[in-house]
């Protein structure tokens, strides 16, 4: 699963399924109240790294707003510093640059050795790394206090994933795709017991500089409006109105516009041809909308599936409609992997990657993804991938 935040770097998630028995504790914290200025306000972050040698320079990143700011800094005698303007507590990422080795070579990075996670804040914030980078003390960012307290919370499952994500790999680089499969239940099944750790963090402490944040993790890169809505109403009334909040206020709207029931959202897009093709063309069939991308690497490993269900329903009254995320300049690539992966259906793209105007009418923040529309025009299922689509068109098409 690729995952907008990320860029392009690969996530698991997949099916619904719970563990038979996980006790969750209640996360009763002692978390200060936090009163947010209002308005961009400026933060302050320094840092030392006086007892680890060889760091040349820190990169710092964060996401704010859907926009990803990089900045860097060098380090002189074992300090860097940085300083911005944020308008509310955000997730930061510190990652540690070496001088050359002895053979001349950068030490290529290590994101458990070399990648610490930092809340800021406005404030000035003091940071630091001792025996690893990853090692990391921070002081004057309650937002931090909070999250490191979270985190200890969220251990356990995270040490599950950890190793699920390293017996993933392996797998994968044997390509045993049969014990891949079956891992992805798994994945799913600690995602869901992590979302609820963070539910019961919002819950505990409504007015956490850093609630915004855990609501945001529930809500994932598929909203579930039911679930995310209740915990946003508890915040106060000044956190509801941050720029984070409006904008998860916007993705609940549109989740409820292509919620299982609701008419599909027409669109027209242009074909590999240059012909606008429209969704409203194919009223009368189930048509699965399937957002993809050349790049997306569990996008082309799903296309056999879709193919294969594509080349039996077909007759039947069954069609895919393919809208690709495909970067601008990308258009050679889209129809390479068309023609490569043998995906006979129409596809269509603006080549705008994440902004693709479909993409967007639909919230579409990870892909692969699809919905699944009836001949009548409603949605009728969403994220059909792998066997819950073949069993969903078997039901669907049985006995025609």
């Amino acid at each position: 699963m690729f995952n907008r935040g990320e860029g392009l770097n690969c996530r698991f998630n997949t099916v619904n399924m719970k563990f038979c028995s996980l006790v969750l504790s209640t996360i009763l914290y002692s978390i200060t109240v936090y009163s947010q200025p209002t308005g961009p306000q400026p933060f302050r972050l320094s840092g030392e790294t006086s007892g680890i040698p060889g760091i040349s320079k820190v990169y710092l990143s964060y996401v704010q707003l859907g926009d990803r700011k990089l900045d860097s800094s060098l380090v002189k005698n074992g300090y860097y510093s940085f300083s911005g303007v944020v308008e509310e507590p955000v997730l930061a990422n510190l990652r540690a640059v070496y001088l050359p080795d002895s053979s001349g070579k950068i030490p290529a990075s290590n994101y458990k050795r070399d990648l610490a996670p930092v809340f800021l804040q406005p404030a000035s914030i003091k940071v630091t790394n001792t025996d690893s980078f990853s090692n990391v003390s921070v002081k004057g960012s309650v937002a931090h206090d909070a999250y490191k307290q979270l985190k200890q919370e969220l251990q356990p499952l995270q040490n599950r994933m950890d190793a699920l994500n390293s017996q993933y790999a392996a797998l994968s680089a044997s390509r045993d795709t049969a014990a891949m499969k079956k891992l992805e239940p798994v994945f799913s099944a600690i995602d869901d017991d992590m979302k609820s750790v963070y539910a019961e963090f919002v819950k505990a402490n409504p007015k956490s500089p850093i609630a915004l944040y855990a609501i945001n993790q529930v809500a994932g890169w598929d909203v579930v409006p039911g679930k995310v809505e209740p915990l946003l109403k508890l915040l106060p009334a000044q956190a509801r109105d941050l720029p984070s909040a409006k904008l998860l206020k916007e993705k609940l709207a549109v989740a409820q516009k292509t919620g299982i029931g609701r008419p599909a959202i027409d669109f027209s897009q242009k074909d590999t041809a240059g012909n606008l093709v429209s969704l409203s063309s194919f009223r009368g069939k189930y048509v699965l909308i399937d957002f993809w991308a050349s790049w997306c690497g569990p996008c082309r490993a799903e296309n056999p599936n879709v193919v294969k269900a594509f080349n039996q329903y077909q007759s039947k009254g069954f069609y895919v409609l393919g809208v690709s995320l495909d970067q601008p300049g990308g258009r050679e690539r889209w129809i390479k992997a068309i023609n490569d992966d043998q995906l006979t259906w129409a596809h269509v793209s603006d080549l705008q990657f994440w902004k693709n105007a479909v993409a967007v009418q639909y919230g579409i923040q990870a892909i692969p993804q699809n919905f699944l529309v009836d001949p009548q025009g409603l949605i009728i299922g969403k994220n059909l991938r792998g066997d819950a689509l073949q069993n969903k068109l078997a039901e669907l098409f049985s006995g025609k």
